[in-house]
């Protein structure tokens, strides 16, 4: 596995559980210094299983954000764990973290984040190159596969300014798959689209959840996100007040 050889067996630790992708265990998070920190966490404990599409709502200031940030290893917590597929990331090297972030996780931000000189292909290879990899017949191959399923393998050539605010966003998307994660997060991945081009990207992540088993974990404010997703946790004041499974969700936002 090729986990095993960049962080070491003792990594990888057998008392996740089967099925178990994520955990969070007590964490908590204080922001600022002296009589200006507050505390943004307040004790999470979450749990998410392979093939989960689970969304993470509450108010602005509620923690979701930073939350999120924690559990992709963006951040780390003042007290608690967190485990990927596993991997309890406070054990994991600093110069080892980025190379699992790679391999595990995939982020979809608000924001698409997409470099304008390169083409579309090329933007969601990059992850690949990160590895040394995303120069090869095969490596190419899979970007294009990857950009076809996302509706866009026509525009393989295209520059970010020559594709729609959906199409960037789904090129995003495209590119927080290439390295097959074990886990796809993503952060208000609709706030800056328009109806349409929201409900295109909502009904791509739900395609890759169902036919694929992708598990996904989306930070929204949307309600309609929440309606349509399988599981809402929602946060207040840095508190689960709420983690709910919906046995019917709507169809569509």
């Amino acid at each position: 596995m090729v986990l095993r050889r960049h962080l070491g067996e003792q990594h990888l630790p057998e008392q996740a559980g089967d099925g178990v992708v994520l955990q969070a265990i007590n964490l908590r998070r204080r922001l600022g210094v002296g009589a200006a920190a507050r505390e943004v966490l307040r004790g999470i404990d979450l749990t998410v299983r392979s093939g989960e599409f689970v969304a993470l709502t509450g108010p602005s200031g509620s923690g979701k954000s930073t939350l999120l940030y924690l559990l992709g290893g963006l951040d780390s917590p003042d007290e608690g764990e967190v485990h990927v597929a596993g991997v309890p990331l406070a054990t994991v090297r600093d110069d080892d973290l980025a190379r699992l972030r790679n391999q595990l996780i995939g982020f979809v931000y608000q924001f698409h984040f997409l470099l304008p000189e390169f083409s579309a292909l090329d933007n969601v290879l990059m992850p690949l190159w990160a590895r040394g990899g995303g120069r090869s017949r095969g490596d190419r191959a899979w970007g294009e596969e990857l950009l076809q399923r996302v509706g866009l393998g026509d525009k393989l050539d295209k520059l970010p300014r020559e594709l729609s605010g959906g199409e960037q966003q789904r090129v995003a998307v495209a590119r927080a798959l290439v390295n097959r994660p074990r886990l796809l997060l993503a952060d208000e991945p609709t706030g800056n689209l328009d109806s349409a081009n929201g409900q295109a990207v909502y009904e791509l992540f739900r395609r890759l959840n169902r036919e694929q088993r992708q598990t996904i974990l989306v930070v929204t404010h949307d309600p309609r996100w929440a309606a349509a997703s399988d599981r809402v946790v929602r946060l207040l004041d840095g508190r689960i007040v709420a983690d709910e499974r919906q046995a019917q969700p709507e169809v569509g936002l």
